[in-house]
């Protein structure tokens, strides 16, 4: 199952803060909008994202459909297959998208410890 691009998203309490963290240890902001609580920030291939206010617990993110640019893939597993695949394999799914549609949707679903995992396809 092709996945797409990997990043964590972070619950974070001081936007600000966490950007001089991470600008420090090397990440550059590559997209988002402080001004509305949320960076995605980059060093080299690793992505984290910066959310303030948004979600509860920190997110395993997936993008079907991007590389870690957010450049379109020419081949990828769209997230309806994967929620396909995720289904038969009796994974439950806390947020579905529905199956017949296409284009953007996501899926939200948990790892045995209770990790939040999120595939979120933009395309």
């Amino acid at each position: 199952m092709k996945l797409g691009a990997f990043s964590v998203s972070l619950n974070v309490k001081d936007i600000h803060a966490s950007k001089s963290f991470y600008e420090t240890i090397g990440f550059s902001v590559f997209a988002g909008d402080i001004e509305h609580n949320y960076l995605i920030m980059k060093n080299g291939d690793s992505i984290i994202g910066l959310f303030q206010g948004m979600f509860e617990q920190n997110i395993l993110t997936f993008n079907p459909g991007w590389d870690q640019s957010a450049n379109t893939l020419e081949s990828y597993d769209d997230v309806r297959t994967i929620q396909e695949h995720l289904k038969t394999n009796a994974v439950k799914l806390e947020k579905e998208t529905d199956g017949s549609d296409s284009g953007p949707a996501s899926l939200v679903f948990y790892d045995p410890d209770g990790n939040t995992i999120l595939i979120d396809q933009h395309i």
